[in-house]
């Protein structure tokens, strides 16, 4: 495994480039592993509503980067005490949404400095009841990232403030606030650490069975095509936020899968445009999907002719095409 320097840069559109670039362009032969951090910034899941997940006047106010990454999952806060690592590997399908295989290495150098966290849920790493780690993963077709939040001294504050929490995501178990529910690895520690020992002692640990290991700096000509990308992408209006078009239909609910919103714009019986939000997580374009309903009947024979076709696995998860259909065409559920 090779390990790529981002020197140090804290811009999230960079950052989110540089990991991008690295998996689309690098020798796909070898692992790589990445390290960034932060300027305060909102995070937002490949199928998200930005408008809906940000405090958009509190986000303006306090100049925070709202930056939409390429994985799946909910929106997230980043800030200068929270490290992001990502695992640049191979595509293997028993890889994919098996985020025990990428979190244990980072659990296991977790529990050598004290900290007892575990894998918990679908993608998180907690201490306890407390998370202190939320996880995400994206693919090609034939590579792939694993990559993951490490709140070591983060402002838990700034992530109610600067979020627009959904109630669906606040847990009923004597859990008041997301602020409740995530805790600092400081917190867990005897001593508490500075960010640069900390991400020193995580990368000595990631890397402890290799006596020496390669890091890999880019060169100018590659970060001039780092930036290219930054700038058609990463810190592009539309693709950050997109344009959101009206909808007259909107079906909202909860799987084991995560959330999953639809919005439809039916007119005259068929379907003009459909628009699929949610913190899931699946290998292909959701937009893929949602392509095949357009100018469809809105007719529950007509939409289950068109799932026939569909594997909604790949775009979802572990999601039955009964589950689907429900909420294309079920009656209206908030949960």
């Amino acid at each position: 495994m090779i390990f790529i320097s981002n020197e140090g840069i804290t811009d999230p559109s960079v950052n989110l480039a540089l990991e991008y670039y690295s998996l689309r362009n690098f020798d796909p032969e070898e692992d790589y592993l990445l390290f960034y951090i932060n300027e305060p910034s909102i995070i937002i899941g490949r199928n998200q509503n930005t408008l809906e997940e940000i405090n958009h006047e509190y986000v303006e106010e306090n100049n925070i980067h709202v930056v939409r990454r390429r994985s799946g999952g909910g929106a997230v806060y980043h800030d200068l005490g929270n490290l992001n690592f990502s695992f640049l590997t191979e595509y293997a399908p028993d890889s994919l949404h098996n985020f025990k295989k990428f979190t244990d290495p980072v659990v296991r150098v977790l529990h050598d400095m004290g900290v007892d966290a575990e894998l918990s849920g679908r993608n998180d790493i907690q201490v306890k009841d407390k998370k202190i780690s939320g996880n995400a993963q994206f693919s090609t077709s034939r590579r792939m990232v694993s990559h993951g939040t490490l709140m070591l001294d983060s402002d838990l504050g700034e992530v109610v403030n600067a979020l627009d929490v959904k109630m669906s995501k606040i847990e009923s178990k004597g859990h008041k606030s997301v602020r409740s529910r995530v805790a600092n690895i400081n917190d867990f520690l005897d001593e508490p650490l500075e960010m640069e020992e900390f991400r020193s002692r995580l990368l000595k640990g990631l890397f402890q069975d290799r006596e020496e290991f390669e890091t890999y700096h880019l060169t100018d000509e590659e970060w001039e095509r780092v930036y290219e990308l930054r700038d058609e992408k990463f810190g592009n209006w539309d693709w950050n936020y997109g344009n959101s078009p009206d909808f007259n239909i909107q079906r909202t609910r909860r799987f084991d899968v995560g959330e999953i919103d639809l919005r439809l714009d039916v007119e005259d019986g068929r379907i003009e445009n459909l628009m699929i939000y949610g913190d899931f997580f699946g290998k292909e374009p959701i937009e893929e999907l949602a392509e095949q309903f357009i100018d469809i009947r809105y007719h529950p024979d007509e939409l289950k002719e068109v799932l026939s076709d569909i594997d909604v696995t790949q775009y979802f998860g572990d999601l039955s095409k009964e589950e689907f259909m429900h909420l294309l065409y079920g009656a209206d559920e908030e949960e």
